[in-house]
């Protein structure tokens, strides 16, 4: 499975049955891991076989049940920082999926556990990624249309129109899908996250440029700073 494929394939997905993750795909995920925080600064960790976290009943949105593995989302403080998270993450999310493993974001309906994961000074836990083996695949929620998400002078090309299409499909905090896209002359592509009284719209931004970077391809378009 490509990582485009795994974009139309993964849902979230909030019940897990008891199956441990083999450690073959734990290794591999511990290595992406490790990657992509040498790479981006950041302290992303992943815990396993811990039930914790996700104890509680005291949440009724997401009504998580049977999760016991998931990653740890930390680093600096900051926008930029929660892009990065955002973006990373869903690194992540997307290597899970192809390994046949389900995930969800999950912004505060989790406790901290002292002793499953370590911070730096000046880090702080932004949010965690549910992961383990789903009851269900989840399903897709409706779709809105893509002209309500980018702005463009004339029609886009087709491979703005993709990233545009996977962009929709990226997971965002309650669903909310607060960010926009602007095509710019020479390929120039500028991103915005747009208010929300919910927050986390930088993750989510992180979380959809990565979805619009895969589907788009990265040799067609600049990221406008």
């Amino acid at each position: 499975m490509t990582e485009l494929e795994a974009i139309k394939a993964r849902h979230s997905v909030r019940k897990y049955t008891p199956a441990p993750i083999e450690a073959a795909k734990a290794d591999i995920l511990k290595a992406a891991v490790s990657v992509i925080n040498a790479d981006s600064g950041l302290n992303i960790q992943l815990v396993l076989d811990e039930p914790r976290a996700f104890a509680s009943g005291m949440w009724k949105y997401g009504q998580f049940s049977g999760v016991k593995n998931y990653f740890v989302m930390a680093g600096p403080r900051g926008k930029d920082a929660e892009e990065r998270i955002g973006y990373c993450g869903e690194k992540l999310v997307l290597l899970a999926q192809t390994l046949g493993l389900n995930t969800c974001w999950v912004g505060l309906t989790y406790k901290k556990i002292p002793g499953t994961f370590t911070l730096r000074e000046g880090d702080t836990v932004h949010c965690v990624i549910a992961l383990g083996y789903g009851t269900i695949p989840g399903v897709q929620h409706p779709m809105k249309p893509a002209e309500n998400f980018y702005e463009s002078d004339g029609v886009p090309p087709q491979w703005f129109k993709d990233g545009i299409e996977a962009a929709l499909l990226a997971p965002t905090a309650i669903n909310q899908q607060k960010f926009k896209f602007i095509l710019h002359p020479g390929n120039k592509v500028e991103t915005k996250a747009l208010f929300s009284m919910a927050g986390y719209t930088s993750i989510d931004l992180g979380i959809v440029k990565c979805h619009f970077e895969i589907a788009a391809g990265k040799d067609n378009f600049i990221w406008e700073q």
